[in-house]
């Protein structure tokens, strides 16, 4: 028996999604509840971009359950972040944090200006409400983002904060120093 019913949600836009449903429903058919807490079994956490060519479990040789994973444009450490990451370390056994960008990222490809301008001039949209956090080194943004969690008062002095960017086309992981 499907898990939802067509006829019943008028307000969702079913056609839009209806490959999302489908795979959702076979998805859990063989489904088995894994028994996993919300804790974080690896005590780790990964910053890392929204790009879907990063599957931060496997790369990191982890399985479901191990890591709390916190995605944005660009991997940057915002507000958000730094909020979630206070979440995880007190509430969810997170010790220690990995930042991680990527190379081949449209945040890195293109100035906060052009960024706006282009999708002004594509869609027009004003989005100069927003501030994307391109960078313009992803090295130096990257030293700042791990210092930025470091830093803060709120987290335990004891986390353990490294940053390395991820190399999209090989697949391997280079630290940094911050």
């Amino acid at each position: 028996m499907p898990i939802y019913d067509a006829d019943n949600l008028s307000d969702f836009p079913t056609e839009a999604f209806a490959d999302v449903l489908v795979a959702n429903e076979a998805f859990a058919e063989t489904f088995a509840d894994s028994g996993l807490t919300g804790r974080a079994a690896k005590g780790l956490a990964v910053v890392t971009c929204m790009d879907s060519r990063i599957s931060p479990l496997y790369l990191l040789g982890m399985q479901p359950g191990d890591v709390k994973i916190i995605r944005n444009a660009g991997a940057r450490v915002t507000d958000d972040v730094l909020r979630t990451l206070i979440l995880a370390t007190y509430l969810l056994g997170v010790n220690r944090v990995l930042v991680m960008p990527h190379t081949d990222c449209r945040m890195a490809s293109a100035s906060e200006s052009e960024i706006h301008s282009k999708i002004e001039a594509e869609f027009g949209v004003n989005t100069r409400s927003f501030e994307f956090r391109t960078v313009d080194d992803q090295q130096d943004a990257l030293i700042t983002d791990v210092v930025r969690i470091r830093s803060h008062p709120a987290l335990p002095a004891d986390l353990i904060v490294g940053g390395a960017i991820y190399d999209v086309h090989t697949g391997r992981i280079t630290p940094m120093s911050a």
